[in-house]
């Protein structure tokens, strides 16, 4: 037997207790007001013939309406879950037809009252209309009770189900589709507030217009009886309903806390066909957009890099646009050397690995010091300090990263590659057209840290820096620098001095 198969026939077994249970509780509520509450009215015939005769027609209704119930009950229960026992999804009708089984055993339960209370007037008619009219009212009050506590004993225990029949719901529907809060706390009030007081009512009226009136003993016991009904079947569905609505708000409270910690995966189970089913399934949609926005996000910020990102979804109006703005940043460009020969020796797969060695080492230092990559071109990289976030000393940075990546590739296994530092004012934005832009950073000093880049790969160093960005750089960064001979950069006119680290490393043979 699957575990769907058990959670059937369990679920059955449950519901034909529950249905037992809210009989027996209807039961001693009439009891309770025929023989213990509310006075009889004078049968005017014999009265122990009388009792015999509805006691045995008590017996015989309790035997035929239990048999035919019960056989009736479990076979339709059979058919709303024969798709669980059969261990495939529920059709939208099957879906529906579980949702709506506890208003059928609520139904049920009270066709089976209604021919209760025709049966039994009808029975005591011949001796007294005042007798048949008394006991039909008796026994619909105690119909009432059972009917509210059948459909919140079975709502309850059906839970199970529901979670099974919903769990491919794919949104909430339209409308609910079982007792909301409203109904089910009309329900509560019927079973604690009404029924006892159409008791107290009924005992007056009998009080003041009986032919006989009652002591003050029996109507002290009368009182105490309706009251413990009241307390015990109110206290019963009251607690019913608090937990049908408890229960539900619990689990999106979790899944919310869940889903504030970080867990975008939380979600709620769907067990309800009403209106708080409509806020667990509107949960669950709400934390699969989030999640999935959050996945967007963190790919975003992954190929823009995090500052980017955030500067791109913190606009404001209609989010970012084209244009820019000038910025004083510090750039720094590295780029592998002998990547055309490597590409030739190695396989693709070799390639590959060990550009992304490379550029993680990169990304490492870049985010250590406060800077974003913000390309990769094929196997150089431009990092940038200073926008789109703004950095207290981006010169200072740039220069340390440079530092930092030169002494991290240095012992990196076959890496080599030149780097070049420079800072200045650049103009930082959106670049490109309105269907497809990106945020980068043209000026003068990302033209000329590629220029360094391409020196420092030519000579011993490897990191070539301007001097212009030792005299913007703070906090003694500058002097971990020495300032070295002029250049005239490719594509310039006006040569530039160059500046290197003090602790160089050995020179190594550069790859053609």
């Amino acid at each position: 037997m699957t575990a769907r198969e058990r959670l059937a026939r369990r679920t059955g077994l449950r519901v034909a207790l529950a249905e037992m249970l809210a009989n027996g509780l209807g039961a001693v509520d009439v009891f309770l007001l025929l023989w213990l509450v509310l006075p009889m009215p004078d049968p005017g015939v014999d009265e122990s013939r009388l009792i015999v005769v509805n006691a045995v027609a008590c017996a015989a209704y309790l035997l035929v309406s239990g048999v035919v119930g019960n056989v009736w009950g479990k076979r339709t229960f059979d058919r709303v879950t024969s798709w669980l026992r059969e261990g495939r999804p529920p059709t939208e009708d099957e879906r529906a037809a579980v949702l709506r089984q506890p208003r059928f055993c609520a139904g049920a339960c009270a066709l089976g009252w209604a021919v209760a209370a025709v049966l039994f007037s009808l029975i005591n008619l011949p001796a007294s209309t005042d007798l048949a009219l008394h006991i039909a009212l008796t026994t619909v009050m105690g119909g009432l009770t059972c009917v509210a506590v059948t459909y919140l004993l079975v709502e309850r225990v059906l839970r199970p189900v529901t979670a099974e029949a919903l769990a491919g719901w794919t949104g909430p529907a339209s409308r609910p589709r079982g007792l909301g809060v409203v109904t089910r706390l009309v329900l509560a009030w019927v079973c604690a507030t009404g029924v006892p007081l159409a008791g107290l009512a009924m005992l007056g009226a009998q009080v003041l217009t009986g032919p006989e009136q009652p002591s003050p003993e029996e109507t002290a016991w009368g009182v105490i009886a309706l009251a413990g009904v009241g307390m015990a079947a109110g206290l019963l569905v009251t607690w019913l309903v608090a937990r049908s609505i408890a229960d539900p708000l619990t689990s999106v409270r979790r899944a919310l806390g869940a889903f504030g910690e970080g867990d975008f995966d939380a979600r709620v189970t769907v067990d309800d066909g009403s209106e708080v089913g409509l806020v667990q399934s509107g949960f669950n949609e709400m934390a699969t957009g989030l999640a999935e926005r959050q996945r967007l996000r963190e790919l975003f910020g992954r190929h823009v890099g995090e500052d980017v990102a955030r500067h791109a979804m913190g606009g404001d109006g209609d989010g970012p646009a084209l244009g820019g703005a000038v910025r004083d940043v510090a750039v720094l460009f590295v780029d592998l050397i002998g990547s055309t020969s490597m590409v030739a020796r190695w396989a693709p797969t070799e390639v590959v690995s060990q550009l992304n060695a490379f550029f993680a080492v990169v990304v490492d230092v870049a985010a250590r010091h406060g800077g974003w990559v913000n390309k990769f071109e094929g196997d150089a990289a431009l990092v940038v300090f200073g926008a789109p976030a703004d950095h207290p000393d981006a010169a200072g940075a740039s220069l340390a990263a440079a530092r930092e990546l030169r002494h991290r590739l240095h012992v990196l296994p076959g890496v080599d590659a030149g780097i070049g530092v420079s800072a200045g004012e650049a103009v930082a934005g959106n670049i490109g057209a309105e269907e497809r832009f990106e945020y980068t950073v043209i000026g003068g000093p990302v033209n000329e840290a590629a220029r360094l880049c391409e020196l420092a790969k030519r000579r011993g160093e490897r990191l070539l820096a301007s001097v212009a960005v030792l005299d913007r750089a703070r906090n003694g960064e500058a002097e971990c620098w020495a300032p070295g001979d002029e250049v005239v950069l490719r594509g310039r006119r006006v040569p530039t001095r160059v500046a290197v680290p003090l602790t160089a490393a050995a020179p190594r043979s550069a790859a053609v």
